[in-house]
């Protein structure tokens, strides 16, 4: 789901950051102490080998995906993306899962979403997916109502993306509105199809499935030909593969740069030690405190709030993601300054990371 979010823009010292946490719990809310177990998400560690990730093996990791990353790339879609699943054949197995993103250029003169979306080719065990993503101008979450007024206009125009893509791909998927909101189902009710990044006005996000993993590489590579000659920054996501299937993947193409991202099991308080392994280039996040805004704020829309914690280079930053605005718009960021006692600038998280 879309959501709303803050951050604090300088650099803080993990101390900080705690001193925030005794903050909230003098408030009433539950924020974790340095000893409770959390979740961590690594994002962009770069490394110069799939042996690095070792050193994290002081913590259980899950969902470890090493990412190459072709930044002002200019080649052939179909040839990278046949190329990683000539190896993806070789070592694909249960759990294993490889996709590869591309931008796409939809029509000019847009108002609500940019003219520049995402898509993702991908295979896992048996089966190939294509998945397109939008990127809209604002975040405005479900049950948001402050776009209300020009419903319509952002109604039609994410349907005619929609249908731009579906078209360039020949997808059988049919559009509608219903309850004010696009809806996208495929023609067979058989196939497996997915629609998610909801926000107020339907899905940004659909992704159609097939049995045949051969059958999205033509039409990839049409939607792909929509972003040329510009240069384009490309990704290719590789889980659950063996260093030696690593090592085949980084023949597809060599120069890639490739990073990891994963969850990492650890304590509140290890949180320096992970970004300490990560640095320079690698970032982290994790949650220092869930609540409900009505627990603050009685005579407020309730929504769902989460403080977070970002660290990377130089320290850390506190965020602020919410699922919706409890407040008028020119409140919030006041609001949530009184909650951190520090400065927040309204920071939306990019789409297609």
């Amino acid at each position: 789901m879309r959501e709303r979010r803050w951050e604090t823009p300088g650099r803080l010292t993990f101390q900080e950051v705690l001193a925030v946490g005794e903050r909230l719990a003098a408030l009433g809310l539950k924020p974790a102490h340095p000893a409770k177990d959390v979740i961590c998400y690594v994002e962009d560690w770069a490394v110069d080998s799939p042996e690095a990730f070792d050193l994290l093996d002081h913590w259980a990791t899950e969902d470890v995906t090493l990412i190459h990353i072709r930044e002002s790339w200019k080649g052939d879609f179909f040839l990278l993306a046949g190329g990683y699943h000539t190896v993806y054949q070789r070592y694909q197995d249960v759990g294993t899962y490889c996709s590869i993103s591309h931008p796409w250029r939809t029509r000019p003169g847009l108002r609500f979403h940019h003219p520049v979306s995402m898509f993702w080719l991908g295979f896992r065990h048996n089966h190939a997916f294509i998945r397109v993503r939008l990127h809209t101008q604002e975040v405005v979450t479900p049950g948001e109502t402050r776009e209300d007024a020009q419903r319509t206009e952002w109604i039609d125009e994410r349907r005619a993306i929609f249908l731009d893509a579906i078209a360039t791909l020949e997808l059988p998927v049919e559009t509608s509105v219903d309850k004010d909101n696009v809806v996208l189902r495929p023609s067979d009710p058989a196939t497996p199809f997915f629609c998610s990044w909801p926000d107020a006005f339907g899905p940004c996000q659909f992704e159609y499935n097939t049995l045949d993993a051969y059958e999205f590489l033509v039409p990839a590579s049409r939607l792909a030909a929509t972003f040329a000659p510009q240069p384009v920054g490309v990704r290719a996501y590789l889980t659950g593969f063996s260093e030696q299937a690593l090592e085949a993947f980084a023949a597809v193409q060599p120069g890639a740069r490739s990073v990891y991202r994963c969850s990492v099991h650890c304590a509140l308080g290890e949180l320096p030690e992970v970004l300490t392994t990560i640095e320079p280039q690698g970032r982290l996040y994790s949650t220092l405190c869930e609540f409900q805004t009505q627990d603050l704020m009685p005579e407020g829309a309730d929504a769902s709030a989460i403080i977070g914690i970002v660290g990377g280079a130089g320290g850390f930053q506190l965020e602020a993601r919410l699922n919706r605005a409890p407040l008028a718009e020119e409140h919030m960021a006041g609001w949530l300054e009184r909650l951190l006692g520090m400065s927040v600038v309204y920071a939306p998280l990019p789409p297609f990371m």
